[in-house]
């Protein structure tokens, strides 16, 4: 019988660097076994001696197939998810060079499911040491959909074009232009973004029938109702110098109300929602600049133009309402990497038009 041997680092060792929604609750319960990864891109970044990596972690799955990614050394790895609702052992990398090694863990999904992350299994004689570049002094937070979370982000072949039939495979949080921006920009980034997500409850696709929009996400670290109770996520954790809200897109299901009567009641309302979720932001993050954006996957005008309204309607000089080049016009299927890339470039530029103090 073969004895396998491993170094295991508790998830709350404090060589472990966490980005994104994590609740800092179970870092001081030392009986806590695991903290939870919920939206698209958290991470944990680390570095390591040996030759191999495996995460330990249980699963819960809502819908799609679930799957984690790492980045080592600049290379990218892709581990299916394979049972949910027990601790797995899922091997990462192996017959690596014996040496130290920059690793980032990270969510590819949204809160299509959860992770609770264990820890790390590592080579006998390993070290397990913090990352070599220091945490990002610049922030950025984004309330966006499943653009903001890379939903089938590598299905490149269908570069616009619709969807291909999927069930989780192809979604990459990596390849958001959220993340992308991010990195363009050396900023930590919280990725608030949900695949079907509405602004308003009642609407969009998240959580059909019973629609659940961002105003009952925005403020939580837990909010699947198919995945147990939502929690409160505590806004002094993080305070981005900007804020984006990607959001717009799925409103107009079931019904597109704002192309059929801009003037309807329900077009005001939705507008003046808007306006007041733009101040709820404002009253969390007092000097954030806060960017209204929708994508370029396609839908009516309309919906800019109400954006636009809105934003003006707050009389915040540092609110302020952006369009891409091919906004809402770009592509019938989700954003693929190229063009993810491409509105990164378009919206690291605009950021930049604010200046380095910007981030003071």
């Amino acid at each position: 019988m073969t004895t396998f041997h491993y170094r295991f680092t508790h998830f709350a060792d404090p060589a472990l660097r966490y980005s994104g929604r994590i609740d800092p609750e179970p870092f001081s319960n030392h009986s806590a076994t695991s903290t939870r990864l919920v939206f698209p891109y958290t991470n944990i970044a680390f570095r390591f001696t040996g030759t191999s990596l495996t995460v330990r972690l249980v699963n819960h799955s809502a819908y799609y197939n679930s799957y984690i990614g790492a980045m080592i050394d600049g290379n990218e790895y892709k581990i299916p998810i394979p049972r949910d609702d027990e601790s797995l052992d899922l091997p990462i990398a192996n017959r690596l060079e014996p040496r130290l090694h920059d690793a980032i863990v990270f969510k590819r999904q949204d809160g299509c499911h959860y992770i609770d992350f264990e820890g790390l299994l590592t080579d006998p004689e390993s070290q397990i040491l913090p990352p070599s570049r220091p945490r990002p002094l610049r922030r950025i937070e984004v309330y966006g959909d499943s653009v903001s979370a890379g939903e089938v982000s590598e299905a490149v072949d269908y570069a616009g074009k619709p969807d291909p039939e999927h069930q989780g495979e192809y979604s990459n949080s990596w390849y958001s232009y959220t993340a992308i921006t991010a990195r363009n920009l050396n900023a930590e980034l919280h990725d608030i973004a949900q695949g079907g997500v509405s602004l308003l409850n009642g609407i969009g696709w998240f959580n059909g029938p019973a629609y659940q929009g961002m105003e009952s996400i925005y403020d939580k670290i837990d909010y699947n109702p198919s995945l147990g109770p939502t929690k409160p996520w505590n806004f002094k954790c993080f305070n981005p110098q900007v804020v984006i809200v990607a959001l717009g897109q799925n409103d107009s299901h079931p019904f597109d109300f704002m192309k059929a009567d801009y003037y309807s009641e329900q077009s005001q309302h939705w507008r003046t929602c808007y306006a007041d979720f733009l101040r709820a932001l404002r009253s969390l993050h007092p000097h954030a600049l806060i960017i209204c954006a929708t994508t370029i996957l396609e839908h009516d005008a309309s919906w800019d133009k109400a954006i636009g309204d809105a934003v003006v309607s707050v009389y915040d000089s540092k609110i302020v309402h952006f369009l891409y080049s091919k906004n809402g016009k770009g592509t019938p299927g989700h954003v693929r990497i190229p063009e993810a890339y491409a509105m990164a470039h378009e919206l690291t530029s605009f950021i930049r038009t604010f200046g380095e103090d910007l981030w003071k």
